[in-house]
């Protein structure tokens, strides 16, 4: 009888746990006020900020350090502070920093919350002209600006607090965890959409041809080879669905001019 009455009450604990992880998740919900969309987010844009300086140092090590070519690194940031002081991130209260990596075998260009942004020099080799690099830190900026790692943490934490209160109450924290950890496997396709998006918006407003976004996708694609993994069975959206958007994505604004 005792046993029976203690796993009742391990029971009820872990559903109070579980409850009160996915309550707060749901009971964040705010509006973006750079995109107007619903998010559930629990931390400041200082906390942002913090997040980002903490996690950038390691973010640089695993990819062989900065670059070393200072001039290089003074071209990358006068193009990025560029697309910042002409669009709606100078309105921000993040702190934008662009960083050019040493790793000159990933092709790859990333944002941590509140304004670190990295590119490889694997990637800026295989762009042609300044209007393509500008496309890849706009994308990059509208990462920051849509909150998609800050919104990522707080699924991350409600995962936590789940899997802990599954743990308490039979066992199961470890699967529920996994779960969480499937959600968090970096941006989605509607955070990679919306980045496109601003993006397009961003290079516009700085003077640059956004078409060449278009081009950025084509040295995606043709760096992907014909292995690419299929859209649906990868959390980014195929490059040519991503120039379809980007291509509508023009039009608006350029009616919107």
């Amino acid at each position: 009888m005792r046993g029976g009455r203690n796993l009742k009450i391990r029971l009820l604990i872990g559903v109070c746990i579980a409850a009160f992880g996915y309550f707060k998740y749901c009971s964040n919900k705010e509006i973006n006020p750079y995109t107007g969309t619903v998010q559930s987010i629990d931390m400041t844009p200082q906390e942002e900020i913090q997040i980002g300086l903490a996690h950038a140092p390691t973010m640089a090590q695993q990819h062989g350090g900065l670059y070393p070519n200072q001039e290089l690194q003074a071209e990358i940031d006068r193009i990025g502070l560029k697309l910042v002081q002409n669009s709606m991130a100078a309105d921000t209260p993040y702190q934008y920093d662009f960083h050019l990596l040493r790793d000159q075998e990933t092709i790859n260009a990333f944002a941590l919350p509140g304004g670190q942004i990295f590119m490889t020099y694997a990637l800026l080799s295989r762009l042609e002209n300044e209007d393509q690099i500008a496309g890849v830190l706009g994308h990059e900026i509208g990462h920051v600006l849509g909150k998609h790692s800050a919104e990522r943490v707080s699924k991350s934490k409600m995962w936590q607090t789940v899997s802990m209160g599954a743990e308490v109450g039979g066992g199961m924290g470890q699967t529920v965890g996994s779960i969480g950890q499937n959600v968090l496997l970096g941006n989605g396709r509607e955070d990679e959409l919306e980045s496109d998006d601003l993006g397009v918006l961003f290079m516009i407003n700085a003077g640059y041809d956004p078409n060449e976004m278009i081009g950025v996708m084509k040295i995606l694609k043709a760096a992907g080879g014909p292995n690419r993994v299929p859209e649906f069975q990868s959390t980014h959206p195929d490059p040519e669905n991503r120039m379809e958007r980007i291509r509508e994505s023009i039009e608006k604004y350029k009616n919107e001019g």
